[in-house]
């Protein structure tokens, strides 16, 4: 039997792996575009590669069905994939905060250590080959590469090549266009885990500020999530930890033109009393300075010239010359900084891809189309997108995993 897997990262690789252990008389062969499989597993998390999670769950992700995962991640949990780890000669370091990142500390060796599996069963990595359509003959696919090279006679096929997130990785939308050759449909796609534009005068004088807070999002002016990390301030708006995490909520609203703002609490430990008083005892301390140094004794430089404008405070003003009703409106900005969301980084800065193919057309158990025998999917194809923290690559892993056994099956 003959298998053709078209996408070199984590789910197809797995899903290679898998079947040909499963079998040992298949032929499997791997399509990527790019010189070597795995270059999005290099480039998760700045070269380390957070590559799961030991507390997963369905509400770690998002999509038109997002129960859609829970048989994946019922057959292969963290355990499965630790095993799975320890059969290629990888080696994981689970941190106190359940992110999961190899030994080594480096990607480097996770895509090392599954070549050389890939080697070992003798699967047949075809690189630089962008597979552009895929033909369905007398039960047989055919697939054409974008130069017109046809590869023929294969019995089963997984798309497992990704969305559009880091396009400077080669990623494309291809596995959608083929698929809808299959009368697949698919919800649109949108970058996610992604920087966010604001409509905001100051960027440029804040770029570079970076602070524990909590960012509250507001779809049209209805509260809808709350999330407390690092925030960035940048040249087109912010980033950080907090602001990936709360994009996963807010790109789709924004992409269906809702209104989409943020507040920005830079103290979210203090009350706005407590905050207050402290700012009180700074001024009445130093009361003949001025009151952009006296502020420095609680926020950034950059931040404390903007505080100032914003609130239409000379910079030049003395710490003693702030009455109470300035302080006040500088306490209500230092505690809810209200940002409009214009865009975002897009797909080119983005850690992962929203929307996909519609999981209904396929089934969660085998992976398999239900619209065209013999056809898979896995991975970020599907309409399915995780948390930051190893939940996007986990299913990658998992879907992979249950694409491959069932592609092995006879």
């Amino acid at each position: 039997m003959k298998i053709a897997i078209i996408g070199g990262g984590a789910a197809g690789v797995i899903a290679a792996i898998t079947a040909k252990r499963l079998n040992k008389k298949l032929h499997v062969d791997i399509f990527d575009i790019n010189k070597a499989i795995g270059k999005k597993i290099l480039a998760s998390g700045n070269g380390r590669c957070n590559i799961s999670n030991t507390k997963i769950t369905q509400e770690n992700y998002f999509g038109e069905n997002p129960s859609f995962i829970n048989q994946a991640l019922k057959e292969f949990d963290f355990k499965a994939f630790e095993n799975f780890c320890k059969s290629i000669g990888l080696i994981l370091d689970i941190k106190d905060s359940c992110k999961v990142y190899p030994l080594s500390n480096e990607a480097k060796s996770v895509v090392t250590l599954l070549e050389n599996e890939l080697d070992r069963l003798e699967i047949n990595q075809i690189l630089q080959t962008k597979i552009v359509d895929i033909q369905k003959l007398d039960e047989k696919f055919n697939l054409i590469s974008v130069e017109n090279k046809e590869f023929n006679g294969y019995d089963r096929v997984l798309i497992s090549s990704g969305l559009q997130a880091a396009p400077q990785l080669n990623s494309t939308e291809d596995g959608i266009d083929i698929a809808t050759k299959f009368n697949h449909t698919f919800n649109p796609t949108y970058p996610s885990l992604v920087g966010l534009h604001t409509q905001f005068d100051y960027k440029n004088k804040l770029q570079g500020v970076k602070k524990e807070a909590t960012v509250t999002l507001y779809i049209d002016k209805q509260k809808d999530k709350q999330i407390t990390g690092d925030v960035l301030f940048t040249k087109y708006g912010v980033s950080g930890f907090a602001i990936l995490d709360i994009s996963q909520y807010a790109v789709y609203p924004l992409s269906l033109y809702q209104d989409v703002t943020i507040s920005i609490n830079l103290f979210p430990t203090l009350t706005r009393n407590e905050l207050l008083g402290i700012l009180q005892t700074l001024f009445k301390t130093l009361a003949k300075s001025d009151a952009v140094e006296a502020l420095t004794g609680i926020i950034p430089i950059k931040l404390a010239v903007v505080l100032l404008q914003m609130n239409n405070i000379d910079i030049n003003a003395k710490a003693d010359s702030i009455n109470a009703k300035q302080q006040r409106a500088i306490i209500n900005t230092l505690t809810n900084l209200r940002l409009k969301i214009e865009d975002t980084q897009g797909f080119k800065h983005a850690e992962a891809s929203g929307g996909g193919i519609r999981t209904d057309e396929v089934d969660n158990k085998t992976y398999e189309s239900k619209l065209c025998k013999n056809l898979f999917f896995a991975g970020e194809v599907l309409d399915i997108v995780g948390n930051r923290g190893g939940f996007n690559l986990h299913f990658a892993w998992a879907s992979g995993f249950l694409a491959g056994k069932n592609l092995a099956k006879l």
